[in-house]
């Protein structure tokens, strides 16, 4: 496999009050897995250790993934820090750039006693809340104390408030809801979410960074665990139903953030379809380099999934009466997953610069501003 590095420039310029700029002085961080970048492990006490994390940070960053998420590309062409996890306290975390309240496993709808993540979106956007109001307290009375590690006032309506989440919601209902009751579900899971973002808005947030969800349905954990029956797949092997699902669930997301937008024309929304960046690199995974665009790096079984889901990446189990270790793949940048769940960071550093071309954004910001970043081809 040949991998060659490109650098892609975007000349951009702002052409009106509802253009993406990306001059933000902080980001908020809101979402799942997909973003989390040490929130869950941070606040129930689990371990996430090695292979996670062994690309770019050589040791266990907190993140499911063996580097960087799309959000750390992110905040590097932002010129912003990787933003620090709300629940970490250790190693003097700097919240002055922003503050990540994601956490894998978490809904949009409120968590139950079997949900993977009790932080819910309205319970992240709680702890913003709670987060924004005790730092200005604190500079309020300590003076410049704190001024290196938090935000001051200004930063929160004139930030950035990013947005992933909605993937568990889905996928979750699979476990025993039929398709039509997940689609029929939809509407209320999006009422659950506009309220969320009414919330940020009358904290001050005006600048709103909406993802879409991905294919679901091209997960392994998902292939595993309803695409036995042949029929059930599309032609790239993905399971149609999730797929289904996700493309209704986006087609409201869309119309949502449209009309969010329409009804406080002071905000600047700005909807990223996620999900036809990561269909279009699994349909033409061999053309951006990848040569496995279904199987995860790390796990066990090998092909054609490597996924087993009583085992995570890294443990080491008893399956079937034989100690089995699942361990990572001899190079993950081949691969477009990377335990059955999440991404490689090559497939996150490919989704990065696809967001970046400003053409799968509504509205697009292809004409705004330079970019600069390493692509894999």
């Amino acid at each position: 496999m040949k991998i060659f590095y490109v650098i892609l420039y975007f000349i951009m310029y702002i052409q009106n009050s509802n253009s993406i700029d990306f001059d933000y002085p902080s980001a908020f961080n809101f979402g799942d897995s997909n973003s989390d970048t040490g929130d869950l492990v941070a606040g129930l006490g689990i371990r996430l250790d090695l292979p996670n994390g062994q690309n770019s940070f050589k040791t266990s960053s907190q993140r499911f993934c063996d580097g960087r998420l799309v959000i750390d590309f992110l905040m590097d062409e932002m010129d912003l820090p990787f933003l620090n996890p709300y629940l970490d306290s250790l190693g003097l975390p700097n919240f002055k750039k922003g503050c990540n309240f994601a956490a894998a496993g978490s809904t949009i709808l409120p968590a139950n006693p079997t949900s993977v993540s009790p932080f819910s979106f309205d319970l992240q956007i709680s702890q913003f809340i709670r987060f924004k109001s005790r730092a200005l307290e604190l500079l309020s009375k300590t003076g410049r104390k704190y001024d290196k590690y938090l935000p001051p006032l200004d930063y929160y309506s004139e930030g950035l408030y990013m947005i992933d989440i909605g993937q568990n919601d889905l996928a979750g209902a699979f476990y025993s809801k039929t398709l039509d009751q997940v689609l029929a579900s939809i509407p209320s899971i999006l009422e659950t979410f506009e309220a969320g973002l009414k919330r940020l808005y009358e904290e001050g947030g005006r600048n709103f960074w909406i993802h879409n969800t991905g294919p679901l349905g091209c997960l392994a954990q998902n292939i595993a665990k309803f695409g036995t029956d042949s029929t059930k797949l599309d032609e790239f092997g993905c399971v149609s139903s999730h797929n289904q699902a996700a493309k209704l669930f986006n087609l409201q997301l869309h119309a949502l953030s449209n009309k969010f937008q329409a009804q406080f024309p002071d905000s600047s929304v700005t909807y990223v379809d996620i999900f036809s960046i990561k269909s279009n690199l699994i349909a033409n995974y061999s053309r951006f380099g990848f040569e496995k665009p279904l199987m995860a790096c790390c796990g066990v079984r090998g092909a054609p999934l490597n996924y087993d889901s009583r085992i995570t990446c890294g443990q080491t189990k008893v399956l079937d009466g034989i100690s089995v270790t699942a361990k990572a793949c001899n190079d993950s940048s081949e691969y477009i997953n990377w335990d059955g769940i999440h991404y490689t960071e090559a497939a996150n550093q490919f989704v990065s610069s696809q967001i970046l071309t400003g053409k799968y954004s509504d509205p697009p910001f292809s004409d705004q501003m330079p970019f600069f970043l390493s692509l894999k081809f």
